[in-house]
């Protein structure tokens, strides 16, 4: 199978690791790709959210399957115009993706469903923005309706900081703020059919203890031990299968994975957000698990065959990634450093590096060229034994200004070593 992957981050370096190893995969491309990737696939230059300069790629290298991996070419209708060419795609249609690229249209989706989320208006104006505030009080919970790169989002217990930031977007859906922990659950969908993938958790502010503004993902882990055996279950039947259902009922099938972004207050599952694609850094440590070839699980969504596919198989243990961010990030991260360690963070059954915001510099060393730099994921038979994995990875590399959170995983791996 000759395989294209569009996008240049760590979910795109992660996705291809785990095609580069399933023997299904004859040909791996990327395009553009990153440092990383480059060491896994053959690169390609082009405009991922141009679906004509996608699809004239895609054409010329005879793939039997294309990957998009960011939200933005999904939003821009890059798969409608592959299935339009014939070329299998996994990645839904612009109708479809919609349940990421606008949150108003995503509640909307919720609401026709009757899939349980917080109360929420969609505002357009200063005066609807401060009387929905007003209706739901702190902590505000104010979102740009539109793609914000994961940061769109803002927490506070500041009104007038959640007023200046509704101003700021234009349009916004201000909710309820949801209280309880939060996790991600993707599901691979082929617009009929349904299948969950692992749970995981991320980390989603700047700095240790949850502190901090919002950012795209500073680390993530899974298994998740205090979660209900049957949460993943309970998801399909309450969230996903009549999300899916909703969008086919609308004449936009969903194919591709879909990303629910949960939590589990006192009263239940909620769905916090909807994305159309796969979360980062979640996906890491998902795929870290994954037993089962994923070339022949994205065929499937792409192609509408996911139903006669048989349950994925996991590995078991555990998987920890630790985003490495450059300085300033997330309000504005300094890019054009060094960085050294790589191949010292890379001991094999223990931890290895993606690339998520890198670039070659001069006489062959590597950059950085983003906020978030690298994932270092780290495994072991329990959250304990990756969390160290993954920080003795990450402590070998260096890189003037960078950092990370030195919590991520911490409570769980503790509460797991206490009931073990």
């Amino acid at each position: 199978m000759r395989v294209l992957v569009i996008g240049s981050g760590g979910r795109e370096h992660a996705l291809s690791l785990a095609l580069a190893r399933d023997p299904e995969v004859t040909s791996l491309h990327a395009a553009p790709g990153n440092v990383g990737i480059a060491r896994l696939a053959e690169l390609h230059p082009v405009t991922a959210t141009d679906p004509d300069d996608v699809t004239a790629l895609a054409a010329r290298l005879g793939a039997d399957l294309v990957i998009i991996g960011p939200e933005a070419p999904l939003v821009a209708g890059v798969a409608d115009a592959l299935r339009e060419k014939g070329i299998a795609c996994f990645g839904p249609d612009a109708g479809a993706a919609m349940i990421e690229g606008s949150k108003s249209f995503a509640k909307d989706v919720m609401a026709a469903a009757g899939i349980p989320t917080a109360a929420a208006h969609s505002c357009v104006t200063a005066d609807q923005a401060a009387a929905a505030l007003a209706a739901f009080g702190p902590p505000y919970v104010v979102k740009d309706d539109g793609l914000a790169g994961g940061k769109g989002v803002l927490v506070t217990t500041d009104a007038a900081a959640a007023r200046q930031h509704a101003e700021d977007c234009g349009k916004v859906v201000i909710e309820e703020f949801l209280d309880g922990p939060e996790l991600s659950l993707f599901a691979l969908c082929d617009g009929a059919a349904a299948i969950p993938l692992l749970p995981a958790q991320d980390f989603k502010r700047a700095r240790d203890g949850d502190r901090g503004p919002n950012t795209g993902g500073m680390g993530a882990y899974t298994p998740l031990p205090w979660l209900p055996d049957d949460l993943a279950g309970q998801v399909m039947d309450t969230v996903v299968e009549p999300a899916i259902g909703e969008l086919r009922r609308r004449g936009t099938p969903y194919r591709g994975v879909l990303y629910a972004g949960l939590c589990l207050t006192a009263s239940g599952i909620k769905v916090v957000e909807f994305n159309a694609r796969f979360g980062d850094p979640e996906i890491q440590v998902v795929l870290d698990r994954l037993a089962t070839p994923l070339a022949g699980l994205l065929y499937g969504a792409a192609t509408g065959s996911l139903a006669a596919a048989p349950p994925p198989r996991w590995t078991p243990g555990a998987a920890v990634t630790v985003v490495i961010a450059a300085e300033g990030y997330p309000e504005k991260p300094v890019s054009g450093d060094v960085i050294e360690g790589l191949d010292d963070a890379e001991r094999p059954g223990a931890s290895y590096v993606l690339h998520a915001g890198t670039a070659s510099g001069e006489t062959g060393s590597v950059v950085s060229a983003g906020g978030r730099v690298l994932d270092v994921v780290g495994t072991g038979p329990d959250l304990t034994g990756a969390r160290a994995a993954a920080y003795r990875a990450a402590a070998s590399i260096r890189m003037r200004g960078g950092w990370y959170r030195k919590d991520i995983a911490e409570r769980a791996a503790a509460d797991a070593a206490a009931d073990s």
